[in-house]
Protein backbone atom coordinates (compact mmCIF):
# COMPACT_ATOMS: atom_id res chain seq x y z
CA UNK A 1 0.00 0.00 0.00
CA UNK A 2 3.08 2.29 1.02
CA UNK A 3 4.60 1.62 -2.66
CA UNK A 4 0.89 2.43 -4.44
CA UNK A 5 0.92 5.53 -2.41
CA UNK A 6 4.34 6.64 -3.13
CA UNK A 7 3.49 6.07 -6.64
CA UNK A 8 0.35 7.94 -6.82
CA UNK A 9 2.38 10.71 -4.85
CA UNK A 10 5.08 10.72 -7.72
CA UNK A 11 2.13 10.24 -10.66
CA UNK A 12 0.36 13.71 -8.99
CA UNK A 13 3.81 15.16 -9.03
CA UNK A 14 4.81 14.68 -12.64
CA UNK A 15 1.09 15.72 -13.92
CA UNK A 16 1.85 18.93 -11.89
CA UNK A 17 5.24 19.47 -13.21
CA UNK A 18 4.10 18.95 -16.90
CA UNK A 19 0.89 21.17 -16.04
CA UNK A 20 3.23 24.35 -14.91
CA UNK A 21 5.47 23.89 -17.93
CA UNK A 22 3.07 24.08 -20.27
CA UNK A 23 1.06 26.86 -18.77
CA UNK A 24 4.59 28.58 -18.46
CA UNK A 25 5.00 28.30 -22.09
CA UNK A 26 1.46 29.03 -23.28
CA UNK A 27 2.44 32.70 -21.14
CA UNK A 28 5.96 32.81 -23.00
CA UNK A 29 4.03 32.42 -26.49
CA UNK A 30 0.54 34.96 -25.41
CA UNK A 31 3.40 37.16 -24.08
CA UNK A 32 5.34 37.00 -27.82
CA UNK A 33 2.03 37.18 -29.44
CA UNK A 34 1.03 40.37 -27.65
CA UNK A 35 4.69 41.97 -28.50
CA UNK A 36 4.90 40.76 -31.86
CA UNK A 37 0.59 41.93 -32.82
CA UNK A 38 1.93 45.72 -30.74
CA UNK A 39 5.07 45.53 -33.07
CA UNK A 40 2.35 45.54 -36.25
CA UNK A 41 -0.19 48.08 -35.03
CA UNK A 42 2.56 50.71 -34.14
CA UNK A 43 4.33 49.65 -37.78
CA UNK A 44 0.42 49.85 -39.49
CA UNK A 45 -0.69 53.31 -37.37
CA UNK A 46 2.96 54.69 -38.96
CA UNK A 47 1.89 54.15 -41.93
CA UNK A 48 -1.28 55.58 -41.80
CA UNK A 49 -0.50 58.90 -40.08
CA UNK A 50 0.65 62.01 -42.28
CA UNK A 51 3.94 63.43 -41.77
CA UNK A 52 3.23 66.52 -38.71
CA UNK A 53 2.14 69.55 -40.30
CA UNK A 54 4.80 72.74 -40.30
CA UNK A 55 5.51 75.72 -41.70
CA UNK A 56 8.13 73.48 -43.88
CA UNK A 57 4.70 71.38 -45.14
CA UNK A 58 3.21 75.12 -46.30
CA UNK A 59 6.60 75.37 -48.22
CA UNK A 60 7.13 72.68 -50.06
CA UNK A 61 3.69 73.34 -51.29
CA UNK A 62 3.95 76.79 -52.59
CA UNK A 63 7.42 75.39 -54.08
CA UNK A 64 4.70 73.01 -56.01
CA UNK A 65 2.49 75.85 -56.99
CA UNK A 66 5.74 77.76 -58.29
CA UNK A 67 7.35 75.02 -59.99
CA UNK A 68 4.03 74.13 -61.84
CA UNK A 69 2.38 77.64 -62.48
CA UNK A 70 6.25 79.03 -63.82
CA UNK A 71 7.07 81.01 -61.44
CA UNK A 72 9.59 82.12 -63.14
CA UNK A 73 7.60 84.04 -65.40
CA UNK A 74 5.32 85.48 -62.84
CA UNK A 75 5.23 89.80 -62.54
CA UNK A 76 6.68 89.10 -58.84
CA UNK A 77 8.41 85.81 -59.09
CA UNK A 78 9.38 84.68 -55.65
CA UNK A 79 13.26 84.33 -53.81
CA UNK A 80 12.71 80.56 -53.22
CA UNK A 81 15.54 81.26 -50.44
CA UNK A 82 13.68 83.86 -48.61
CA UNK A 83 11.94 83.40 -45.79
CA UNK A 84 7.90 82.63 -47.07
CA UNK A 85 6.80 86.09 -45.17
CA UNK A 86 8.53 87.72 -47.85
CA UNK A 87 7.63 86.12 -50.97
CA UNK A 88 4.81 88.26 -52.84
CA UNK A 89 1.24 87.40 -51.93
CA UNK A 90 1.84 85.11 -48.59
CA UNK A 91 0.56 85.87 -45.59
CA UNK A 92 1.44 83.76 -42.66
CA UNK A 93 0.46 83.78 -38.91
CA UNK A 94 2.65 83.97 -35.32
CA UNK A 95 2.99 80.62 -35.87
CA UNK A 96 4.70 80.38 -39.56
CA UNK A 97 1.61 78.73 -41.33
CA UNK A 98 0.40 80.36 -44.55
CA UNK A 99 -2.78 82.11 -43.93
CA UNK A 100 -3.58 83.56 -46.96
CA UNK A 101 -2.19 83.26 -50.94
CA UNK A 102 -3.80 86.07 -53.05
CA UNK A 103 -1.67 85.99 -56.27
CA UNK A 104 -4.11 87.84 -58.66
CA UNK A 105 -3.22 89.16 -61.88
CA UNK A 106 0.24 87.76 -61.33
CA UNK A 107 1.00 86.61 -64.73
CA UNK A 108 0.95 82.89 -63.04
CA UNK A 109 0.04 79.98 -66.22
CA UNK A 110 0.61 75.98 -66.38
CA UNK A 111 -1.49 74.35 -63.60
CA UNK A 112 -2.62 74.10 -60.27
CA UNK A 113 -0.68 71.70 -58.26
CA UNK A 114 -2.55 68.71 -55.49
CA UNK A 115 -0.30 70.01 -53.17
CA UNK A 116 -2.14 73.25 -52.57
CA UNK A 117 -4.60 71.04 -50.41
CA UNK A 118 -1.82 70.77 -47.90
CA UNK A 119 -2.21 74.43 -46.75
CA UNK A 120 -4.20 73.31 -44.05
CA UNK A 121 -4.14 76.75 -42.02
CA UNK A 122 -5.21 79.02 -45.18
CA UNK A 123 -7.87 81.20 -45.43
CA UNK A 124 -8.14 82.84 -48.38
CA UNK A 125 -6.90 81.86 -51.58
CA UNK A 126 -7.06 84.21 -54.93
CA UNK A 127 -5.71 82.65 -57.78
CA UNK A 128 -7.91 85.16 -59.79
CA UNK A 129 -6.87 87.26 -63.22
CA UNK A 130 -4.22 84.58 -64.50
CA UNK A 131 -3.66 82.22 -67.11
CA UNK A 132 -4.19 78.53 -64.86
CA UNK A 133 -5.27 76.01 -67.25
CA UNK A 134 -5.80 72.37 -66.50
CA UNK A 135 -8.55 71.14 -63.65
CA UNK A 136 -9.37 72.04 -60.24
CA UNK A 137 -7.73 69.49 -57.92
CA UNK A 138 -9.88 67.92 -56.07
CA UNK A 139 -7.62 68.34 -53.00
CA UNK A 140 -8.77 71.65 -52.46
CA UNK A 141 -11.19 70.58 -50.26
CA UNK A 142 -9.32 69.67 -47.61
CA UNK A 143 -8.89 73.07 -47.17
CA UNK A 144 -11.16 73.18 -43.83
CA UNK A 145 -10.26 76.57 -42.77
CA UNK A 146 -10.81 78.47 -45.84
CA UNK A 147 -12.74 81.33 -46.09
CA UNK A 148 -12.80 82.93 -49.57
CA UNK A 149 -12.17 80.84 -53.13
CA UNK A 150 -11.30 83.22 -55.93
CA UNK A 151 -10.02 81.39 -58.99
CA UNK A 152 -12.39 84.12 -61.31
CA UNK A 153 -11.01 85.05 -65.12
CA UNK A 154 -8.57 81.83 -66.08
CA UNK A 155 -8.73 78.70 -68.40
CA UNK A 156 -9.95 76.34 -66.00
CA UNK A 157 -11.30 73.74 -67.84
CA UNK A 158 -13.15 70.26 -66.83
CA UNK A 159 -15.79 69.66 -63.85
CA UNK A 160 -16.23 71.99 -60.22
CA UNK A 161 -14.65 69.38 -57.98
CA UNK A 162 -17.60 67.49 -55.75
CA UNK A 163 -14.83 67.51 -52.62
CA UNK A 164 -15.50 71.48 -52.54
CA UNK A 165 -18.63 70.81 -50.51
CA UNK A 166 -16.07 69.46 -47.94
CA UNK A 167 -15.02 73.20 -47.18
CA UNK A 168 -17.67 74.19 -44.45
CA UNK A 169 -16.00 77.87 -43.53
CA UNK A 170 -16.17 79.29 -47.24
CA UNK A 171 -17.71 82.20 -47.73
CA UNK A 172 -17.02 83.38 -51.06
CA UNK A 173 -16.80 80.91 -53.86
CA UNK A 174 -15.72 82.84 -57.45
CA UNK A 175 -15.02 80.33 -60.54
CA UNK A 176 -16.70 82.73 -62.99
CA UNK A 177 -14.97 83.15 -66.56
CA UNK A 178 -13.38 79.97 -67.12
CA UNK A 179 -13.80 76.98 -69.23
CA UNK A 180 -15.52 74.76 -66.55
CA UNK A 181 -18.24 71.91 -67.85
CA UNK A 182 -20.14 69.46 -65.97
CA UNK A 183 -23.16 70.28 -63.48
CA UNK A 184 -22.90 72.13 -60.93
CA UNK A 185 -22.02 70.21 -58.03
CA UNK A 186 -24.95 68.97 -55.02
CA UNK A 187 -22.63 68.75 -52.82
CA UNK A 188 -22.18 72.50 -52.96
CA UNK A 189 -25.72 72.94 -51.06
CA UNK A 190 -23.26 71.86 -48.08
CA UNK A 191 -21.82 75.11 -47.58
CA UNK A 192 -23.57 76.63 -44.88
CA UNK A 193 -21.59 79.46 -44.12
CA UNK A 194 -21.70 80.59 -48.28
CA UNK A 195 -21.97 84.29 -48.81
CA UNK A 196 -21.57 84.25 -52.53
CA UNK A 197 -21.69 81.82 -55.25
CA UNK A 198 -20.29 83.33 -58.90
CA UNK A 199 -20.25 80.48 -61.48
CA UNK A 200 -20.99 82.67 -64.43
CA UNK A 201 -19.28 82.07 -67.87
CA UNK A 202 -18.56 79.03 -68.00
CA UNK A 203 -19.92 76.09 -70.03
CA UNK A 204 -21.57 74.60 -67.03
CA UNK A 205 -24.85 72.05 -68.05
CA UNK A 206 -27.33 70.33 -66.71
CA UNK A 207 -29.99 71.31 -63.94
CA UNK A 208 -29.42 73.88 -60.91
CA UNK A 209 -29.57 71.40 -58.05
CA UNK A 210 -32.17 71.78 -55.99
CA UNK A 211 -29.77 71.72 -52.94
CA UNK A 212 -28.66 75.10 -53.56
CA UNK A 213 -31.44 76.19 -51.60
CA UNK A 214 -29.79 74.93 -48.22
CA UNK A 215 -27.70 78.11 -48.80
CA UNK A 216 -29.04 79.79 -45.83
CA UNK A 217 -26.50 82.44 -45.66
CA UNK A 218 -25.98 83.05 -49.79
CA UNK A 219 -26.49 86.85 -50.48
CA UNK A 220 -25.81 86.27 -54.39
CA UNK A 221 -25.84 83.27 -56.67
CA UNK A 222 -24.89 84.28 -59.97
CA UNK A 223 -24.82 81.04 -63.06
CA UNK A 224 -25.35 83.04 -65.90
CA UNK A 225 -24.34 82.15 -69.11
CA UNK A 226 -23.48 78.67 -68.85
CA UNK A 227 -25.95 75.70 -70.77
CA UNK A 228 -27.80 75.13 -67.76
CA UNK A 229 -31.12 73.35 -68.93
CA UNK A 230 -34.92 72.43 -66.61
CA UNK A 231 -36.70 74.24 -64.38
CA UNK A 232 -35.70 76.64 -61.88
CA UNK A 233 -35.61 75.22 -58.35
CA UNK A 234 -38.37 75.96 -56.11
CA UNK A 235 -36.21 75.73 -53.45
CA UNK A 236 -34.54 78.93 -54.37
CA UNK A 237 -37.18 80.16 -52.67
CA UNK A 238 -35.82 79.03 -49.05
CA UNK A 239 -32.65 82.14 -49.86
CA UNK A 240 -34.38 84.60 -47.41
CA UNK A 241 -30.95 86.34 -47.61
CA UNK A 242 -30.83 86.57 -51.09
CA UNK A 243 -30.05 89.98 -52.81
CA UNK A 244 -29.26 89.05 -56.37
CA UNK A 245 -30.28 86.29 -58.23
CA UNK A 246 -28.52 85.87 -61.95
CA UNK A 247 -29.82 83.35 -63.60
CA UNK A 248 -29.44 84.59 -67.72
CA UNK A 249 -28.62 83.22 -70.93
CA UNK A 250 -28.87 79.55 -69.98
CA UNK A 251 -31.28 77.44 -71.29
CA UNK A 252 -34.03 76.80 -68.31
CA UNK A 253 -37.49 76.07 -68.97
CA UNK A 254 -40.91 75.63 -67.57
CA UNK A 255 -42.57 77.95 -65.32
CA UNK A 256 -40.84 81.19 -62.94
CA UNK A 257 -41.83 80.05 -59.44
CA UNK A 258 -44.28 81.40 -57.38
CA UNK A 259 -41.79 80.32 -54.50
CA UNK A 260 -39.52 83.10 -56.11
CA UNK A 261 -41.93 85.74 -54.26
CA UNK A 262 -40.46 84.45 -50.87
CA UNK A 263 -37.25 86.17 -51.60
CA UNK A 264 -37.58 89.31 -49.58
CA UNK A 265 -34.32 90.62 -49.53
CA UNK A 266 -34.00 90.48 -52.95
CA UNK A 267 -32.45 93.73 -55.04
CA UNK A 268 -31.52 92.36 -58.49
CA UNK A 269 -33.53 89.48 -60.60
CA UNK A 270 -32.09 88.72 -63.93
CA UNK A 271 -33.60 85.73 -65.95
CA UNK A 272 -33.15 86.58 -69.26
CA UNK A 273 -32.09 84.71 -72.92
CA UNK A 274 -33.81 81.21 -71.10
CA UNK A 275 -36.82 79.36 -72.64
CA UNK A 276 -39.20 80.07 -69.80
CA UNK A 277 -42.98 79.69 -70.28
CA UNK A 278 -45.90 80.37 -68.61
CA UNK A 279 -47.23 84.00 -67.24
CA UNK A 280 -45.20 86.45 -64.79
CA UNK A 281 -46.21 84.88 -61.22
CA UNK A 282 -48.18 87.83 -59.20
CA UNK A 283 -46.20 86.75 -55.71
CA UNK A 284 -43.04 88.83 -57.49
CA UNK A 285 -45.22 91.52 -55.94
CA UNK A 286 -43.75 90.62 -52.93
CA UNK A 287 -40.41 91.51 -53.35
CA UNK A 288 -40.51 94.99 -51.70
CA UNK A 289 -36.92 95.92 -52.10
CA UNK A 290 -36.78 94.60 -55.91
CA UNK A 291 -35.12 97.42 -57.79
CA UNK A 292 -34.50 95.50 -61.41
CA UNK A 293 -36.16 92.79 -63.12
CA UNK A 294 -34.65 91.19 -66.61
CA UNK A 295 -37.32 88.83 -68.16
CA UNK A 296 -36.26 89.66 -71.53
CA UNK A 297 -36.00 87.11 -74.36
CA UNK A 298 -38.38 84.45 -72.78
CA UNK A 299 -41.69 82.75 -73.85
CA UNK A 300 -43.70 84.47 -71.11
CA UNK A 301 -47.57 85.03 -71.97
CA UNK A 302 -50.18 86.79 -70.01
CA UNK A 303 -50.42 90.04 -68.10
CA UNK A 304 -48.39 91.82 -66.69
CA UNK A 305 -49.67 91.42 -62.89
CA UNK A 306 -50.72 94.59 -61.56
CA UNK A 307 -49.26 93.50 -58.22
CA UNK A 308 -45.68 94.74 -59.74
CA UNK A 309 -46.89 98.55 -59.54
CA UNK A 310 -47.06 98.53 -55.58
CA UNK A 311 -43.39 97.51 -55.72
CA UNK A 312 -41.65 101.04 -54.89
CA UNK A 313 -38.19 100.56 -55.15
CA UNK A 314 -38.98 98.99 -59.09
CA UNK A 315 -36.41 101.14 -61.45
CA UNK A 316 -35.77 99.07 -64.38
CA UNK A 317 -38.64 96.41 -65.68
CA UNK A 318 -37.36 94.57 -69.04
CA UNK A 319 -40.02 92.25 -70.85
CA UNK A 320 -39.17 92.58 -73.82
CA UNK A 321 -38.67 89.72 -76.21
CA UNK A 322 -41.97 87.91 -74.89
CA UNK A 323 -45.36 86.78 -75.86
CA UNK A 324 -47.31 88.95 -73.55
CA UNK A 325 -50.69 90.09 -74.44
CA UNK A 326 -50.22 93.92 -73.56
CA UNK A 327 -52.20 94.79 -70.64
CA UNK A 328 -50.28 97.42 -68.51
CA UNK A 329 -51.75 99.38 -65.40
CA UNK A 330 -51.07 102.67 -66.31
CA UNK A 331 -48.89 103.34 -63.58
CA UNK A 332 -46.63 100.92 -64.62
CA UNK A 333 -47.01 102.46 -68.14
CA UNK A 334 -46.07 105.60 -66.77
CA UNK A 335 -42.92 105.10 -65.09
CA UNK A 336 -41.50 102.80 -67.72
CA UNK A 337 -42.63 104.62 -70.64
CA UNK A 338 -44.42 101.41 -71.94
CA UNK A 339 -47.09 101.64 -74.66
CA UNK A 340 -47.12 97.66 -75.22
CA UNK A 341 -45.49 94.53 -73.15
CA UNK A 342 -43.62 93.13 -76.03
Amino acid sequence: MMARGRAYTLLASQIKTEAMTEMLYLRTYLLRFCAFALIFLLLLAGCNTAPPESPETDREALIALYNSANGEEWDNPWQIDAPMDEWHGVTVDSRGRVVELDLEDNSLSGYLPAELGNLSHLKLLNLSDNRLKEEIPAELGNLARLEVLNLNDNILSGEIPAELGNLANLEYLYLWYNWLSGGIPAELGNLANLEYLDLAFNQLSGEIPAELGNLASLTELELGYNQLSGEIPLDLGNLANLTRLWLSGNQLSGKIPPEIGNLTSLKDMWLSENHLSGEIPAELGNLANLTNIDLTDNQLIGCIPVELSSLANLTTLRIDGNQLSGCIKRSLENRFNMRYSD
